[in-house]
């Protein structure tokens, strides 16, 4: 990257410096703490423009060197031996920044709502749900994160015909940490190939089960009128569709403006079960403005879009072969055993590598 091209490139900066250093004077300010939401709101934009500034004064070092290293050449020959290395690590360190400037996904920063439901493959699916929400609460254990099922229907044989589960970081995670920045692109349609439990021939079926993530929002992101919602109350069921409950504790939420329908039985009481569906509710508006602005504003985010797409297929686990194949990045790995069992870094890794990507080649053109 020549000179003038990284100057045009990093002309942000100037603007971010100056917020940088209004936010650090803000957040010495000992008023600004009785707000804790504004205090929280500041301390997490602060911590966003952290690597960002370190980024810049390194190459801002880099650069100053290999310049002066350059000027003084006439003075002493030797210093021209220097210049490779130095101008190596300038070139280094304008990548890093140039990767740190890329636009950011508003939501990185969020926990998440995940939704496994089963699909096409019956009970066979709803066992292969059960065994994708253990994956991914084995990966939210070593990540460190917090789990709590919010809703959840189980089938005949043990599996789940639909969960709820929120993702939830323990304290303030650092920037690309987050659960929905590492989960983000696990959305979609998940296939299973192997030989069915119930299957006495010893035949590999294949059959599918639904991800869907989404940022989890706060009452603040979105606003909802209790008049726009109709609320039904009925009797929760379990597996067969035997009643568990003799009182009408079971929640169904609609929100008339959107047509989005939340039912939510898992809890004994009422009230429980309408909370619940209430942060599954503000997550889906969220997710569904937010793709309607992307819609009419340019893709933006077409790669999230694109993931959360129920009716794409996205991953393949092979049972027999104990392979997982990742469809949109062409990921392979022989490990499928020990995926499932939460070791889940390398096929995230690949998909975010695979955004960043995407993201450098468009800021190129």
């Amino acid at each position: 990257m020549s000179k003038d091209k990284e100057h045009v490139r990093f002309a942000s900066m100037p603007e971010i410096l100056k917020e940088y250093e209004t936010l650090e004077a803000a957040m010495a300010d000992p008023s600004i703490h009785s707000d804790q939401g504004k205090a929280r709101q500041l301390g997490k934009r602060y911590a966003q423009l952290g690597p960002v500034i370190a980024g810049y004064r390194a190459w801002k070092s880099a650069e100053d060197d290999l310049v002066a290293a350059k000027e003084l050449v006439d003075v002493d020959p030797d210093f021209a031996k220097e210049i490779p290395a130095l101008q190596l690590t300038c070139d280094e360190t304008a990548t890093t920044l140039e990767e740190l400037l890329l636009p950011r996904d508003p939501n990185d920063d969020r926990d998440v709502i995940m939704e496994i439901k089963a699909g096409a493959g019956g009970d066979e699916s709803a066992l292969f749900a059960g065994d994708l929400m253990r994956m991914y609460m084995r990966y939210a254990e070593k990540q460190g994160w917090k789990t709590e099922i919010i809703d959840v229907t189980e089938s005949d044989l043990g599996g789940y015909k639909d969960i709820s589960v929120a993702i939830k970081s323990r304290g303030t995670a650092e920037p690309g940490k987050t659960p929905y920045a590492k989960l983000k692109f696990e959305g979609g349609v998940h296939r299973v190939q192997r030989v069915p439990e119930t299957e006495s021939q010893g035949r590999i079926h294949t059959s599918a089960a639904g991800v869907l993530v989404l940022p989890e929002a706060e009452e603040i992101d979105v606003q909802l009128n209790l008049n726009d919602i109709r609320v039904d109350v009925y009797r929760s069921s379990g597996p067969g569709g035997q009643s568990v409950n003799t009182t009408d504790s079971a929640v169904r939420l609609t929100h008339e403006p959107t047509g989005i329908v939340v039912s939510c039985q898992n809890e004994k009481s009422q009230l429980q079960n309408k909370e619940s569906a209430m942060r599954i509710l503000r997550a889906r508006i969220l997710a569904a403005a937010q793709e309607e602005a992307d819609r009419i504003a340019s893709a933006t985010r077409k790669s999230q879009v694109r993931t959360v797409d129920r009716s794409e297929r996205i991953r393949t686990y092979n049972f027999p072969e104990n392979r997982l194949s990742d469809h949109r990045v062409n990921y392979k790995a022989n490990n499928l055993d020990a995926v499932l069992n939460g070791e889940l870094d390398a096929v995230i890794q690949a998909l975010l590598d695979a955004d960043k990507a995407e993201k450098l080649s468009s800021a190129e053109a």
